[in-house]
């Protein structure tokens, strides 16, 4: 009796912490909106997807002549030489000075060296959206697989609780035939002992049930002390069309959908961008330039806008042919690191391929099986409904013993418990196969 009370007690304190802690009401969708305002990898990809984007707006911007202004301002004190206007003065005082000088460059062939960049920096761009997408994708998985193991945990606690206040009314109704002689003082204390087990195994339930929302809510990043409240998802419509599909089409539409075989697709083709343009270095390459300089001296009395703007600016023109014949292997070297990239893009890819066949038919299966299983457990539920009645009346009417009675009261709740399961796993491994196929989509899990 000790124990029931103390254990009694314990569930009362987890209940109270459980209820004194901030909880903020959700659905499945607020919860991946705010899994993505908060998580880290998918933040950090996005970061990185802003740095593409630029990259693939300077490859652009590339083609485009390169202007540059240099200006100089100087003080010179002692002896010095200073031509001016063909003249050339050797002083010794304080010289004045400005240099100012406008570069331009351009390149005209370059074994299409910005040609072959800019596409494949586009190419890497787009793949890192497909990356990003993906990302969203497995950031929605992992909270939906969080967000249905909390709501499994609390229809668990709920059938622990109904089933203890259950097993409660049953010893009133046990004392009561004890005290009127029809049962022995062992059914008594048999049903007292199956209630503080039963208080235990609520205990444990409520435990895993705080423990998964913790869990859910560290993946969404909550305030400390903040607890989410999923709302219920309807698990009436679990099954999902896609089980009408054989097994290859299957497998075509993943290879269609699936966001980061496209990525990996990409990336291979901008890897052999990639490699033409270390190619590339090994060819001639032609320049166009234009230069204007000018410079003012306190040697000289005129104005500064006249030496600047009308003495001394000299412009400058012409190509430049750049001819490579020895540097060192860096061209050979910027090419075979390139072949390497595009070699480990292209075992990655295979690698994803072959995943991707797997994931499909293990999820197929799985979902199969979750079918099976829920169809089942639905025939095991009603048939411990009906013999626990049948058993409750029996020893209701003293035909069956306590055995009988707690034997099929434990087969109910396992009834219970095993179809709330099927149910949860039926709804995940209908989200799991859409995971596998690319066509995972918030709304679609949402009303499932």
């Amino acid at each position: 009796m000790k124990r029931t009370v103390i254990t009694v007690m314990i569930l009362s304190a987890l209940v109270g912490e459980l209820r004194s802690q901030d909880t903020l009401k959700l659905t499945f969708q607020e919860a991946v909106k705010i899994g993505l305002e908060n998580n880290v990898v998918y933040q950090n990809l996005n970061n990185q997807q802003e740095v593409l984007l630029m990259e693939k707006k300077a490859a652009q911007m590339g083609h485009l002549p390169r202007v540059n202004l240099f200006t100089t301002g100087s003080q010179t004190i002692g002896q010095q030489f200073q031509q001016v206007e063909g003249q050339l003065i050797v002083v010794n005082e304080v010289n004045n000075s400005i240099f100012s000088n406008v570069e331009a460059s351009m390149p005209v062939y370059n074994g299409g060296r910005r040609i072959k960049m800019t596409q494949a920096t586009r190419y890497f761009e787009e793949a890192g959206r497909y990356g990003l997408s993906r990302a969203s994708q497995e950031v929605m998985f992992n909270i939906a697989q969080q967000y249905l193991q909390v709501l499994l945990d609390q229809e668990l606690y709920r059938i622990a609780i109904e089933n203890l206040e259950n097993q409660k009314k049953q010893l009133e109704q046990i004392d009561g035939f004890v005290q009127a002689g029809l049962r022995t003082l062992a059914d008594q204390y048999n049903q007292k002992s199956e209630v503080a087990r039963l208080e235990a195994v609520a205990l444990d339930a409520k435990i895993q049930w705080e423990t998964d929302l913790w869990t859910l809510s560290e993946t969404l990043q909550l305030e400390p002390n903040v607890l989410p409240d999923p709302e219920p998802v309807g698990l009436e419509n679990a099954e999902s069309g896609l089980m009408g599909l054989p097994l290859d089409e299957l497998y075509q539409l993943a290879f269609d959908n699936r966001l980061d075989l496209k990525q990996q697709e990409l990336l291979e083709i901008g890897n052999e961008k990639m490699v033409s343009v270390a190619n590339a270095a090994r060819l001639p390459q032609l320049n166009a330039f234009f230069s204007y300089n000018t410079f003012f001296t306190s040697l000289d009395d005129r104005t500064i806008r006249d030496q600047l703007f009308t003495i001394y600016p000299r412009r400058q023109y012409g190509v430049q042919l750049t001819i490579p014949i020895f540097n060192n292997f860096e061209n050979k070297l910027a090419v075979t690191r390139s072949r390497m990239e595009l070699q480990n893009q292209q075992l990655e890819k295979a690698a994803l391929e072959r995943r991707i066949n797997q994931e499909t038919k293990l999820a197929f299966e799985n979902y199969k099986a979750a079918i099976n299983r829920n169809l089942a457990t639905q025939v095991q539920l009603e048939a411990a409904e009906e013999a626990q009645k049948a058993i409750s009346e029996r020893f209701r009417l003293g035909v069956s013993n306590f055995v009988d009675l707690a034997q099929v009261n434990q087969q109910l709740v396992a009834a219970q418990a095993d179809r709330a399961q099927a149910q949860y796993t039926l709804y995940f491994q209908e989200v799991l196969l859409r995971f596998a196929l690319g066509v995972l989509d918030v709304g679609e899990v949402a009303t499932n």
